[in-house]
Formats: structure tokens, sequence, C-alpha cells
């Protein structure tokens, strides 16, 4: 059957990740004893690992503290897999989905230099086309992809963008109060999709969610169409599929 699950082998490799993402979740370096009650694995055997994953170099132990760190050999596999990591590719069939099911324009934008970048646009199969072309920019607070990704800020980071930020009126409903913008970035926080309604293109209403996995934002994703192709119950429908949308892509990540 397609949902069902693939038979792992090696429990070995299984107790290793639980191990390592015990010293990666935890607050400060952890003890043999706090990396064996977070991964649930008994002590020796936790103790067999991970003297195993220090000559790997997967970890480091501090001899005076006997506290455990992860190694730098995460460096170079990170660095490898930064740069063979492609979003577009990654999101392109739950995306394609999502254009077909709603039949409006689906954008797919990363963060770059406090903007929203488009980096992929699935068209609409209807005849009425969007300004927005790949490669375009467009300001976090005034679309729908920035709000979303600007959801996922700390309290800090999002008073040092707006401290940072000049904000223009794009069209007569762009935001550009500070605290206005603070007041919707709460909302979508709480409900975990971000609106567009003519902020960033008269009559055009965007629904927008964030792309994010391991504490990174990798970018957003929106469906855009005119707005009176987007009445109440069209909106819920929408809403209902850019979150089906944005958990299968992060169950993807």
């Amino acid at each position: 059957m397609e949902n069902e699950k693939p038979k792992l082998y090696g429990s070995v490799l299984i107790k290793a990740k639980s191990i390592l993402d015990a010293i990666l979740n935890s607050e400060a370096a952890p003890t043999l004893n706090e990396i064996s009650q977070l991964a649930g694995i008994n002590a020796p055997t936790t103790l067999k690992i991970l003297t195993t994953l220090e000559v790997l170099g997967f970890v480091r132990r501090d001899s005076e503290s006997r506290r455990y760190y992860l190694g730098t050999q995460f460096l170079t596999y990170g660095q490898k897999a930064s740069e063979s990591f492609d979003i577009r590719s990654v999101t392109h069939e739950p995306l394609q989905r999502l254009r077909d099911a709603t039949g409006e324009t689906v954008n797919l934008g990363i963060y770059q230099d406090d903007h929203v970048v488009l980096v992929e646009k699935l068209e609409s199969p209807s005849s009425i086309k969007l300004k927005s072309t790949i490669g375009g920019r467009m300001s976090l607070y005034s679309s729908s992809m920035g709000k979303a990704m600007l959801s996922q800020y700390s309290d800090e980071q999002l008073k040092a963008y707006i401290t940072r930020t000049h904000f223009e009126a794009i069209t007569a409903n762009t935001i550009v109060k500070a605290s206005k913008l603070r007041a919707d970035v709460t909302n979508i926080r709480s409900v975990g999709f971000s609106v567009d309604d003519e902020e960033n293109e008269p009559d055009v209403y965007c629904i927008g969610a964030a792309i994010v996995g391991d504490n990174h934002i990798y970018g957003a994703f929106s469906v855009s169409a005119p707005k009176y192709r987007v009445p109440e119950d069209q909106r819920r429908n929408f809403i209902r599929l850019v979150l089906e949308t944005q958990h299968q892509i992060q169950q993807l990540l």
C-alpha cells in the first residue's frame, strides 16, 4: 500500500539519531545521563554509541565537564546539504497540486535582503495573468509570503526589521504603520497563514504560508487570484488547501 511506512533497518542508527537529537535540542551541553534520559536509551548503550560517534567526529566530549557537543563533522555535511538543497525541486509537486486544486496562480519565494524574491510561479490556467515575475522582489510587509516569513521571526527580530524598514504605500491597502504590522503578524502566528488583501497589487488577493524546518525559514508560498474570484467560501477552501500543502512540504524537509 502507498501509505505503508517502510521497514527500518539498523537499530543502532536509529538510536544514534535519538542521541544526536538529544544533544541538538538541549539548551546546554548535556551529560551522559541527561542524554540517556532524553533519548530514552539506557546509559551503557548510550555511552557505547557516543564513543563511536566521538571517534567518527560526530560528537565531542569535554574531558573536564564530561559534557557532550555536536562535532565539527556536521559543518561539512551542513555546507554540502546547503549547496545541494533546492527548495524549488522539493516543493514543485505539492505546489503543482495546489495550483491544480485552486485553479489559481501559486508562487514560491525566498528571503533576500528584507525582501521576498519570487523563484517559482505556477500560472493559473485562466486567461488573467498577474504581474509578478520570477526574480521579482516584494516587500516583506506588503506581501502574503513576506508576512508569513515575518511571523516566524522572534519579537526581537521583528522589532529590528521594523526599525530598519521604510514603509511605503504600494496600494491603498498596504500596511504602513508598525503597530498594524505587529498586530497582523501576531494574528498570522495564531492562525498559521497570512493574507495580502490588495496590499501589494490592486485587485489581487493572496493567501500565504511559511516553509519552516528545523527552526530554519526556507521561504514561503502563496495562492494569488483576482479578488473577485475569491469570495468568502472560496477563501476558506483556499486556506484549508494552503495549510495542507504547507504540512506536505514540511514533511519533505
